[in-house]
């Protein structure tokens, strides 16, 4: 049986706890990069809200656009403005313009929006919708968007 050779004394004081301190350094990057991929996530999921907001006012914007171009003889009527009281009429118009402005405001966190009509040739339909999308990535509170289309 071959004899089993040890270090001398005084190596091994020197490398003791060596091992624990490479735990713990390991541990500190191991740490690190978790953090790293948390954030990774944290900003995915407010990237990932932010475009689900802008689909959501791209569909609306579409949804008034579409009811104007259903009653093209009366697209004078659906003249609105930002902030601007839901209208309260009996007209085909302002019943769409009613249903719009509720949809947005229960699809988009403070949601309002404003329908400016051009009359003409071609009569030209630009459509504002605005919307709170501070927990989107840059943190700004108000968004708008703006769609202009000829009809």
């Amino acid at each position: 049986m071959p004899a089993i050779r040890t270090l001398p004394r005084s190596v091994r004081r020197t490398h003791t706890g060596v091992s624990l301190v490479e735990v713990l350094v390991a541990l500190l990057v191991l740490s690190i990069g978790l953090l790293g991929l948390a954030n990774l996530q944290l900003t995915a999921i407010r990237n990932a809200h932010s475009a689900h907001m802008r689909s959501q006012a791209s569909i609306l914007a579409q949804d008034i656009l579409d009811r104007i171009r259903a009653n093209r003889a009366n697209a004078t009527a659906y003249n609105i403005a930002l902030s601007d009281a839901a209208p309260t009429g009996a007209s085909v118009a302002e019943k769409d313009l009613k249903a719009w402005l509720d949809s947005l405001a229960s699809s988009l966190p403070q949601g309002d929006g404003a329908v400016a009509v051009t009359a003409g040739s071609p009569t030209t339909v630009t459509v504002t919708i605005q919307w709170n999308d501070s927990r989107g990535l840059d943190g700004a509170a108000a968004k708008t968007w703006t769609y202009t289309t000829e009809l």
